[in-house]
């Protein structure tokens, strides 16, 4: 049985150029998301892309794999603040995401920066986001706060 099993469904209406979608997640916390190409390669415009809702989903999943690795190495972070940058380019003649760039701030007691880019380092391998995203290039950058 799986862990967990969550859907969204995008009704889209017209050709790629010029047509336009609307994004809603079955728990209702993602609900009438516009997307469009032009969200995707030109400005957002209030819109989303795939790109940003897979930088919202390595962000957060990136979030909750690092809370666990300094948890259980004894050290719980009193805050994380994690983004990602996501980057569809072109690759073999086709758009393609090539890079997930992961940057994290915490503030954690008791540790050092070593052992905070450590952690970092091995949650951005093992978060569930990062392994779906193999074949990208996922890099990470961590920098604790005193």
């Amino acid at each position: 049985m799986a862990m967990a099993e969550r859907s969204a469904t995008t009704v889209w209406e017209g050709n790629l150029p010029k047509g336009k979608g609307t994004l809603n997640g079955a728990s209702g916390a993602l609900a009438n998301l516009g997307v469009s190409w032009a969200s995707r390669t030109e400005r957002s415009n209030g819109q989303t892309s795939p790109e940003e809702l897979i930088a919202a989903a390595h962000s957060s999943c990136f979030s909750m794999a690092l809370s666990n690795e300094l948890s259980q190495a004894g050290h719980d972070p009193q805050q994380l603040e994690v983004t990602a940058k996501v980057t569809l380019d072109e690759k073999d003649g086709a758009p393609t995401v090539t890079t997930s760039e992961l940057t994290v701030t915490g503030t954690v007691p008791g540790i050092d920066q070593s052992a905070f880019v450590q952690a970092a380092e091995t949650a951005g391998q093992n978060c569930p986001i990062s392994r779906a995203l193999a074949g990208v290039d996922i890099t990470v950058s961590a920098t604790l706060q005193s």
